[in-house]
């Protein structure tokens, strides 16, 4: 995979005020007839990845759709430190990737942009594509687009959106294991500064990429906070710890699907 990142860019507090945290009180949705989560508080710090792990069906990526505005029979609040409106902060990353499938590569990156009646930077876009190996496939429709390709895609949108809240729902769970690795590493510089919740079924993928790990389980659904290793990330699959880290979140994973 090629990429642009020779250098370090800069952090989103460097060239944008300080990002707000973001505010869960009371959310509770039905999903199908059952109780998903009720009652459930949460404050994401500002300026900081959390990831959020939990079994299948419990529930994360509704939570994620429930802070964007777009879960069904939901009732709670969400709202930002600053008081500011949620909406204009948030960029949302789908599990899918909700490419248009008449849209050139580079021209779904520029969709928002597009929407909003503004001057889309092509530059910028092609920069974001190069970064995550698509340079060549900037013109490409998502039909000549394998399933990996379509994924960074899609996290490119997300990232030429520079809101300081955003909301990613498993984005690299397409990519195989080296992409995944390089594209881990991208995103944290990325998203550095900015309050990000970012769901994930690899333990490895949360214990590299978390500032906080938050662990969604039972029925209702509760969180429950897992101490994430020291350092920053992205952290070094081999430092010290994360093996001890990677078997104690993979037992609370079971113990949580386990109690299913």
């Amino acid at each position: 995979m090629s990429s642009n990142m020779d250098s370090a860019p800069v952090s989103y507090t460097d060239t944008h005020p300080p990002a707000p945290a973001l505010e869960i009180a009371g959310a509770a949705v039905v999903f199908d007839g059952e109780e998903l989560f009720s009652g459930l508080d949460l404050t994401l710090e500002g300026g900081r990845i959390t990831c959020l792990l939990g079994p299948s069906g419990v529930g994360k990526s509704t939570l994620l759709r429930f802070i964007a505005g777009l879960a069904e029979e939901a009732s709670g609040t969400v709202r930002l430190s600053d008081g500011s409106a949620v909406a204009p902060k948030l960029a949302y990353m789908a599990q899918h990737d909700l490419l248009l499938p008449w849209l050139s590569a580079r021209d779904n990156v520029l969709l928002g942009a597009r929407l909003r009646g503004q001057t889309p930077d092509i530059a910028r876009a092609e920069s974001l594509l190069a970064d995550l190996g698509l340079a060549d496939a900037a013109t490409l429709r998502p039909a000549k687009l394998s399933g990996g390709m379509r994924q960074r895609v899609a996290l490119a949108r997300t990232l030429y959106e520079d809101r300081p809240i955003v909301l990613m729902d498993e984005p690299f769970s397409s990519l195989d294991a080296v992409t995944r690795h390089g594209l881990q590493a991208l995103a944290a510089e990325r998203l550095k500064g900015r309050t990000v919740l970012l769901v994930t079924h690899d333990p490895l993928e949360a214990l590299r990429l978390g500032q906080r790990i938050l662990l969604l389980a039972g029925k209702p659904a509760q969180l429950r906070e897992v101490a994430p290793p020291a350092g920053p990330p992205p952290r070094d699959l081999q430092a010290v710890g994360m093996g001890e880290a990677h078997a104690a979140l993979m037992a609370s994973l079971q113990a949580a699907k386990e109690a299913q």
